[in-house]
């Protein structure tokens, strides 16, 4: 059973998760200040962490500090809409992830399953090798030439389905579950969109893409 903390200082907030999360059959801890998370995270060994950014002790950029002093546990953080500042502060001390709030329980469940998906990757993880571009699966990095390209969370997500199954169609149905959730199911426009960015930042010609593959009305492929 996944173990999630759960770490936010609203009560409603905590009740809601709590119920959604167990009823899918994960296991939830919870704290409502940092110094709590600290704590309970070293008790308990969660296997994923969802963080507020706003407690009332401590910051939670500090929390994620603290967590990546001694664990690679996948943090999702929930922020304000305000707060893009804030959310960058929290990917570069450590966090995988983050949801805006108000947000959806679909896509929280959705950014859960992904970072549960990554984290499971050992570190043998393939290395899967293009004449365009290089993805690391173990370390969710892509390179194209000599560097890096950053890639957004949700570019991440679409990427890695993709480059998991090669040479297979994945269902456009599939690809929206896993990486917004049910609810999204039918808004195929996300899925062009994220894929002409993945195609401009990866693909040589992006207009004649040789990798990441539209099949029209059904789906999308990867070809290495």
């Amino acid at each position: 059973m996944t173990r999630v903390l759960v770490v936010d200082d609203e009560p409603q907030i905590v009740r809601a998760m709590r119920i959604n999360l167990s009823a899918r059959g994960y296991e939830v801890v919870t704290a409502a200040d940092g110094r709590t998370a600290l704590r309970v995270a070293a008790d308990k060994h969660p296997d994923v962490v969802v963080l507020d950014l706003g407690l009332p002790d401590i910051d939670g950029v500090a929390v994620i500090e603290g967590l990546r002093g001694w664990s690679s546990v996948p943090i999702i953080v929930l922020s304000a809409r305000t707060e893009s500042v804030r959310k960058v502060d929290a990917l570069d001390a450590g966090a995988d992830d983050y949801v805006t709030k108000p947000f959806g329980m679909d896509e929280l469940l959705a950014r859960l399953r992904a970072a549960v998906r990554r984290s499971s990757v050992g570190e043998d993880a393939p290395v899967v090798v293009t004449e365009s571009f290089t993805v690391d699966l173990g370390a969710k990095k892509v390179h194209r030439g000599d560097g890096e390209v950053h890639l957004t969370p949700t570019e991440w997500g679409l990427l890695e389905i993709l480059v998991r199954h090669p040479g297979k169609l994945v269902a456009q149905k599939q690809l929206l579950r896993e990486v917004w959730g049910e609810s999204y199911v039918g808004e195929t426009q996300y899925l062009r969109v994220y894929l002409a960015q993945l195609r401009r930042k990866l693909e040589a010609d992006p207009a004649h893409p040789r990798h990441l593959i539209t099949e029209a009305g059904m789906g999308y492929r990867f070809e290495p």
